[in-house]
């Protein structure tokens, strides 16, 4: 296993029979192929973001875009709401609200450089494509 610097993302790579359950579920390798897993670390404050339904997402996203900070802050008491994350289980509820809204305290007070601008913005899509992954794991209606 390779790891990027800085400790971004790791890398497994796969060679012969030992194909993992990607190369099988996914098209079919030649013979010999190389099956090259990445997946990306992230660090508390990202994976402190909440996996919330999709329309409370987008609304999140619209109030960054426009205010920003606003919707971070609102994605904390979705947490306490119910709002599902990789860190619940590690941490608790309660540290997942705090750390979400340290995050929303950041983009509010680094607005005024434009990095939280930025970084407000880019929250609310992390918001938005995990409840797009939420919505498509849902079973649907037929």
């Amino acid at each position: 296993m390779a790891q990027k610097e800085g400790g971004k993302a790791q890398m497994r790579v796969k060679t012969g029979e030992h194909l993992g359950a990607k190369a099988i579920a996914g098209a079919p390798i030649a013979g010999g192929g190389v099956v090259v897993e990445v997946r990306e670390k992230k660090g508390p404050l990202r994976a402190a973001i909440p996996t919330m339904p999709f329309p409370l997402a987008v609304i999140c996203l619209f109030l960054n875009t426009f205010i920003p900070g606003l919707g971070t802050f609102i994605s904390a008491f979705a947490v306490l709401c119910g709002a599902r994350n990789e860190l619940i289980s590690e941490r608790g509820v309660c540290c997942v609200f705090w750390l979400n809204v340290a995050a929303a305290l950041i983009q509010i007070l680094t607005a005024v450089v434009m990095v939280g601008w930025i970084m407000s913005i880019f929250w609310g899509m992390d918001m938005v494509i995990l409840a797009s992954y939420r919505d498509q794991s849902l079973p649907q209606d037929v």
